[in-house]
């Protein structure tokens, strides 16, 4: 009998053990479960009821990480044009990582429900890890969102990281006619550039031709570069991004992964010239997208306008005007020394109105071009071509307009009879000249 009662004891008391153990890893399991959920509804539902206290932490860099994932963030723009999803962040993205993403908005102050984010990566990658990405983010009905902000899915974001929303409108705000005519997208500065008397005659020429605003993105340039474009920052006409890119990842001076390796296209030039095309969107009737050595010139109109305006009236359904490039080789100077100037003899790069032998484009290679474009019917771009876009595209015949390009020769074994003269600079000297002296005096250069 007392075996009996021992064993039934014995029983009882394992089963209660049994029970607290069970217990205690219910208990476990909760407390991880409500610490997630908890820290979740922190980010999530604190906001909604404490209208005004979100966005918390505002971007202010040009570039972020993303908080638990390997993408990079840029810039957010409102995009009317397409139904359903009417914000497009642009950012850089790791092309093998599979992260879902889905947006929130800061609403007059409060947070947002999530949405999907919808991924679109750039077709040209080059073969480079990271791609220029758009992330489309539908806004809730309701919602005004000043700020955007994008959250992994299944992973905690400690601190939402927003991101200003432009180009919105607010209700009821009347279409406004854009501010400029023409701007010029150059798409990036790299490897300490210091070519200043190219860069202010390149500049002060746009300035002749119309142009309204020129928006250069600079990862690194030269001393005399740099105290330049600071004096040009202080007035309007020309905007300066920072693109700290070297900062976040590995990026390639050159085009093509197998040759070079790196993370990034060319220092990410598709991103930029992307991003400016989106801020421009609402302020520019027509974008200029090229390289801080290249002059995209008209040679039967006296500006850029006059040109827009014929070529608009000649081709209504265009979005996208390709230009040749031409190559100046800058070991072939005009002889006489008439523009040898004796104030621009210390300023470092190259004197463009010496260089006036000018390359036929080969028809054995590939030839490059670049683009006028209409930036409302334009969604995505490459370098040379656009990807995406409303509208057409046509190569401007280049005894209308072609780019100057003064730089190290294409096809170097071409002698001095095989040049063509092209003194088209000279029709403009009289008013250059001054101009530049203006402002490399203004920055203390001369």
């Amino acid at each position: 009998m007392c075996q009996s009662c021992n064993w039934i004891k014995n029983g009882k008391s394992y089963k209660s053990k049994l029970c607290l153990s069970a217990l205690g890893i219910l208990v476990l399991v909760f407390t991880f479960w409500a610490s997630t959920v908890w820290n979740d509804m922190l980010h999530w539902t604190s906001f909604t009821s404490n209208p005004g206290i979100c966005p918390r932490l505002v971007k202010e860099e040009t570039i972020i990480r993303l908080e638990g994932t390997k993408h990079l963030l840029v810039s957010a723009y409102m995009d009317r044009r397409f139904s359903g999803s009417n914000v497009r962040i642009i950012g850089i993205f790791k092309r093998d990582s599979k992260t879902e993403l889905h947006c929130v908005f800061c609403c007059q102050g409060s947070l947002s429900q999530r949405t999907p984010a919808k991924l679109r990566p750039h077709s040209d990658n080059f073969g480079f890890p990271y791609v220029t990405t758009d992330v489309m983010c539908q806004m809730p009905a309701g919602c005004n969102g000043s700020h955007v902000a994008l959250v992994p899915l299944r992973k905690i974001v400690r601190n939402l990281t927003w991101i200003p929303v432009r180009n919105r409108k607010e209700a009821g705000q009347e279409e406004k006619p854009l501010p400029f005519n023409l701007t010029v997208c150059i798409s990036v500065l790299f490897a300490k550039l210091n070519n200043v008397l190219q860069a202010a005659q390149t500049l002060e020429m746009y300035r002749l031709l119309g142009v309204d605003k020129v928006v250069i993105y600079n990862t690194s340039c030269g001393p005399e570069l740099e105290r330049l474009l600071r004096s040009y920052s202080q007035e309007d006409f020309v905007e300066i991004i920072p693109w700290p890119i070297d900062r976040h990842l590995t990026p390639s001076r050159g085009w093509q992964f197998s040759e070079t390796g790196g993370d990034l296209h060319y220092f990410g030039q598709l991103t930029t010239l992307n991003e400016c095309i989106y801020r421009s969107m609402e302020r520019s009737h027509y974008v200029l997208l090229n390289d801080l050595d290249e002059i995209i010139m008209p040679y039967q109109h006296n500006d850029m306008l006059s040109l827009m305006s014929e070529l608009r009236r000649q081709h209504p359904d265009v979005s996208e005007f390709r230009i040749e490039n031409h190559i100046f080789p800058k070991t072939q100077m005009e002889p006489s020394g008439k523009f040898r100037l004796p104030q621009w003899e210390g300023v470092p790069g190259i004197n463009i109105l010496q260089h006036i032998y000018r390359e036929e484009p080969s028809s054995a290679v590939y030839h490059p071009y670049k683009m006028i474009i209409r930036p409302r019917l334009i969604e995505q771009t490459s370098v040379h071509e656009v990807l995406q876009k409303f509208g057409k595209s046509y190569k401007v015949p280049p005894d209308v307009c072609r780019i100057i390009h003064v730089r190290t020769p294409l096809q170097s074994s071409l002698t001095l009879d095989q040049l063509h003269i092209d003194k088209r600079l000279w029709d403009f000297h009289q008013k250059l000249i001054p101009n530049v002296d203006r402002v490399l005096k203004r920055a203390g250069l001369i």
